[in-house]
């Protein structure tokens, strides 16, 4: 039997819909100066450069082991249509180790943005534990952000 998005446990997959054109988006998902508006702290540091490293800090979650820094590094991007980053714990102890792709695809004069955040141990109590709370937050907060800093730009 074939597990559904829903049912797979290794990853968290969102969609959502904005109205304004993908390179506006683009530009959100991109630009540091309206990155820190949504994401994170420590996202002035980004550059749309594979390669690039940096740092962002949160509030630590010691349910789901998250230290409360995450280092990210670029994997790779196609303008306006793809951003694939890789986050992991910078305490060594939690074996974080994830994968988040944002793909854009115009609808209309608007945008459906597709995240898909993966990598999540289902064997990992812990990991389950920031699966649930990263799908919920990514769905609620960081999209709502998101779609806030859209209709300031």
């Amino acid at each position: 039997m074939n597990a559904t998005p829903d049912d797979d446990l290794t990853v968290i997959r969102v969609d959502q819909f904005f109205p304004h054109p993908p390179a506006k988006v683009w530009r959100a998902l991109t630009e540091p100066e309206l990155l820190v508006q949504w994401q994170m702290q420590g996202t002035e540091a980004f550059r749309l450069e594979v390669g690039h490293r940096y740092t962002m800090t949160s509030v630590p979650r010691p349910n789901t082991n998250f230290s409360g820094a995450v280092d990210v590094e670029v994997l790779g991007f196609q303008p306006e249509r793809m951003l694939s980053v890789r986050w992991t714990d910078t305490d060594p102890a939690n074996s974080a180790d994830w994968t988040i792709t944002w793909k854009l695809e115009q609808e209309g004069r608007g945008t459906r943005l597709f995240l898909v955040h993966e990598g999540f141990d289902p064997d990992d109590p812990a990991q389950l534990m920031a699966r649930t709370i990263m799908d919920g937050g990514w769905r609620s907060h960081v999209m709502r952000a998101l779609g806030d800093a859209l209709e300031r730009m």
